[in-house]
């Protein structure tokens, strides 16, 4: 059955130098030679692969724009496919016109992710390569970008199957074993599967804390500002976001919802909301503001905690610090610039770092980036390793530790070895649902639903 060709448009959707509109099918490049005749009158049905060819776009009987059309054939190009690329000048009526022009000639609209939904369908990269590409994407700094492309070159898939490999041989002992139960079948000693066993847990285990480390880069931190009204929270937001998002004024309590903003703090990430100042009040529109940043300070997994180093520590002070103890939190002294009246000292016994910093002038910046930087521990992600890319991995690699225990616990207390099979074998699926092999078509269609269209 002919897979029906699609096409979108694989730029973003604003105004820029070129535009690029993107077909891949069955007829991919029959369509493209129905709307793009080049000027050397070439007919693209009879192109090679891997050839560019300068011509024009046309649509409805009219000229659209000059254009150079990329051909790519079958099994060599991104989805496996047929490819055609007609890169046009980017202005949004244009690309928007070719594309129409592509629909009009027999192709249908393209749904999120489907063009590497395809590229996994046809065996070109798998699930776990596929969601790197998004992470590709998105990256907003370095070692988001080095982490996504190391899992995208199959750093990930190439370690996950290497790990699964080691227990499937162990499965294959045990297979054999049921049928020459009198037999000395290799790797089936106790002391050998456990050894297996443990190992392979020990590798997942460091690749889901390399996850955690590295989620700074990759994802952001979800953090909270907090701290009485009139100590700088707005100030200190403004200063990492690089710009006025929270109104700063004399006035205590002049944030009273909460603002929220993602922003760079060296190679990190961190998804900031400013809250309102925590304080006892009596009025009813700051009391709810009051309790959107308790429960925001709840839910953050890291608390910037902000101190005037001007004013001796009040009730209010000591409120917000008891929200901090047992959390990661910095505590954030701040207005250095002005004369010291707070004891520091009394800071840290409820937080896990203390920085000194003058929002209003970015004195301390660096300092606080330094310590977020030691509290997140991503001083020790290396995104040269193999580097899961979301959460649906991480539980995948927890799953396969969760059976790999229950193999080796099934081992310790003497249990058959069938039990041990049960536990192995699901561990196996677990790391193969990861990269693929073994995911339902509804995590399938989960993953390429967060892709944009025309990737």
């Amino acid at each position: 059955m002919e897979n029906p060709t699609i096409a979108a448009i694989s730029t973003p959707e604003s105004a820029g130098a070129l535009g690029v509109v993107r077909l891949s099918g069955d007829r991919a490049i029959e369509i493209a030679n129905k709307i793009f005749t080049p000027v050397s009158g070439a007919d693209l049905t009879a192109s090679p692969g891997y050839r560019a060819h300068y011509g024009r776009v046309t649509g409805g009987g009219k000229q659209i724009d000059e254009a150079v059309c990329l051909v790519f054939r079958a099994p060599h190009s991104y989805t496996g496919e047929n490819v055609a690329e007609i890169t046009c000048h980017g202005g949004l009526y244009i690309t928007k016109a070719v594309l129409r022009a592509a629909l009009e000639a027999g192709a249908v609209p393209a749904q999120a992710g489907e063009f590497t939904k395809r590229a996994f369908l046809n065996g070109k990269i798998d699930l776990a390569e596929s969601e790197s590409v998004m992470k590709l994407i998105s990256a907003q700094g370095e070692q988001a970008a080095r982490a996504a492309l190391n899992t995208l070159d199959g750093r990930l898939s190439k370690k996950i199957h290497a790990i699964a490999d080691s227990i499937s041989c162990v499965l294959a002992s045990l297979a054999a074993w049921v049928d020459f139960p009198y037999d000395e079948i290799e790797d089936t000693s106790p002391a050998d599967m456990k050894k297996v066993f443990t190992s392979a847990i020990a590798e997942l285990n460091e690749t889901v804390e390399r996850y955690d480390a590295g989620r700074v880069f990759t994802e952001g931190v979800d953090t909270a500002i907090a701290g009485r009204p009139n100590v700088g929270k707005s100030t200190l937001m403004n200063l990492l976001a690089g710009s006025e998002r929270s109104i700063v004024t004399e006035v205590a309590g002049t944030t009273r919802d909460i603002v929220e903003e993602s922003v760079r703090l060296g190679s990190m990430i961190l998804r900031l909301a400013d809250t309102a100042g925590i304080h006892e009040t009596g009025d009813i529109v700051e009391s709810i503001g009051v309790d959107r940043a308790k429960k925001r300070m709840q839910r953050a997994s890291l608390i910037l905690a902000v101190f005037d180093s001007s004013e001796p520590l009040t009730e209010d002070d000591i409120a917000v610090l008891k929200e901090c103890e047992g959390r990661l939190s910095i505590g954030v002294v701040n207005k250095t610039d002005l004369e010291r009246k707070l004891d520091i000292s009394e800071i840290e016994k409820y937080v896990s770092e203390t920085v000194e910093i003058s929002a209003s002038t970015g004195e301390g910046e660096k300092e606080l980036e330094n310590a977020v930087s030691r509290l997140l521990s991503a001083e020790n992600f290396d995104p040269e390793s193999p580097c899961l890319s979301g959460e649906r991995q991480r539980i995948c690699c927890v799953k396969a530790v969760e059976y790999l225990s229950e193999a080796v616990s099934a081992i310790d207390s003497g249990m058959t070895l069938d039990a041990v099979t049960v536990c192995a074998q699901c561990a196996v699926d677990s790391l193969l649902e990861l990269t693929g092999e073994k995911a339902a078509d509804a995590v399938i269609d989960s993953v390429f639903s967060r892709f944009c269209v025309g990737k």
